[in-house]
């Protein structure tokens, strides 16, 4: 699909020494993400590509700043939207590994005051989007203004009805992710950024990755685009909905790169863990897919388990108001592509690093 010629601007390009991915196979690459930058509403985008361990390939192009004609590089730091809930699922299974929660134990036994309707939601649910809770992210009164406390994001998603029984459909939830950012906070008795700080980014070297909260400067930080009817880039959506643990976390592709190196190290998380977050959901009926706008899906606790052209893929997709992100692992071919961008067209990260796995696939052969 073409879009409408948006403002021009200065496409740079950074790169770094091929170590196993074929010169040929990144070339390929540059010109693929040049030519997706001309066809879609994509001011900047950076890439890693991950071979046996090893990055291969790191590169910037375009601008994360239209305005100040800022070149993309490495060290950009873009909101990375539901990448987040492989943290947050993450969280859950360092808890439950110190034995202070259970994925199926009840919502109610580490929140206050949940509904009645929720008195069969368990920790497992929410991870694989099977609930029946609202998705607060369709719904008004959930901005980033409103300051949300945990008590009155319970009293307000509650007072909808379940959209179904718990486990009996697969439905991305946004809900169930924040849910799981109060347990956390709630068992381990620390803040959810304190806590993702403290076990998960230092520990890894993620130096760069944080909160989105727009109030507080963050080195770097790449400015989110939209674009308007007639194809104009425009500043992203200022009044923004409260993510929370479902997506509010910023980062830049080498930290994202780290963390899926403490994925392959098991440095975090035990195998076990790692099984569990990555063994397709199970509905009441003894299904394991779900489906979403007319697609089947196979999830996890926080990723999907879809594969990519025959390829078993554990991935997962970030969309906020002006940023699209992915991060897609091939575990069979030692593979891993992260695309992070400050485009806000849905899946244009997904696609880009789909793609890019395409080439590598057939440079393979």
């Amino acid at each position: 699909m073409k879009y409408p010629p948006a403002p021009k601007r200065l496409a740079v390009l950074v790169l770094f020494p091929a170590l196993v991915f074929s010169a040929a196979a990144g070339d390929k690459v540059d010109r693929l993400v040049k030519s997706e930058l001309q066809a879609h509403p994509i001011p900047g985008l950076a890439l890693e590509i991950i071979q046996n361990g090893k990055c291969v390939k790191q590169a910037g192009y375009g601008l994360a700043n239209l305005e100040w004609q800022t070149p993309v590089t490495p060290e950009t730091v873009f909101e990375i939207g539901s990448m987040t809930k492989q943290f947050t699922a993450a969280a859950i299974l360092m808890l439950a590994e110190e034995g202070k929660l259970s994925v199926d134990d009840k919502i109610s036994r580490h929140l206050t005051n949940t509904p009645e309707a929720w008195k069969d939601i368990t920790i497992r649910h929410l991870l694989t989007h099977t609930s029946g809770i609202t998705n607060y992210t369709v719904l008004d009164g959930f901005e980033l203004r409103q300051h949300m406390t945990q008590a009155r994001f319970i009293q307000k998603t509650g007072s909808y009805p379940l959209n179904f029984q718990p486990g009996e459909k697969w439905v991305y939830c946004n809900s169930g992710f924040n849910l799981l950012g109060y347990i956390i906070e709630n068992v381990s008795g620390v803040d959810y950024w304190q806590f993702l700080r403290q076990r998960i980014f230092l520990p890894l070297g993620m130096t760069a990755t944080t909160n989105r909260d727009s109030r507080y400067p963050v080195r770097f930080r790449a400015s989110g685009y939209e674009t308007d009817p007639a194809g104009r880039y425009i500043n992203r959506d200022y009044d923004l909905t409260d993510l929370f643990s479902a997506g509010t976390i910023l980062s830049t592709v080498d930290d994202i790169a780290r963390w899926n190196a403490s994925l392959d190290s098991k440095k975090l998380l035990t195998a076990d863990s790692e099984k569990a977050m990555w063994t397709p959901l199970t509905l009441n009926n003894g299904g394991t897919h779900g489906f979403s706008k007319g697609r089947t899906h196979s999830y996890g606790f926080g990723w999907f388990l879809d594969p990519v052209q025959g390829h078993r893929c554990v991935s997962h997709g970030g969309l906020t108001s002006g940023f699209s992100a992915s991060i897609q692992r091939f575990p069979d071919d030692g593979l891993a592509i992260i695309v992070l961008t400050n485009s806000n067209e849905e899946d244009v990260a997904i696609q880009v690093s789909t793609d890019i796995a395409a080439l590598y696939f057939a440079d393979k052969k």
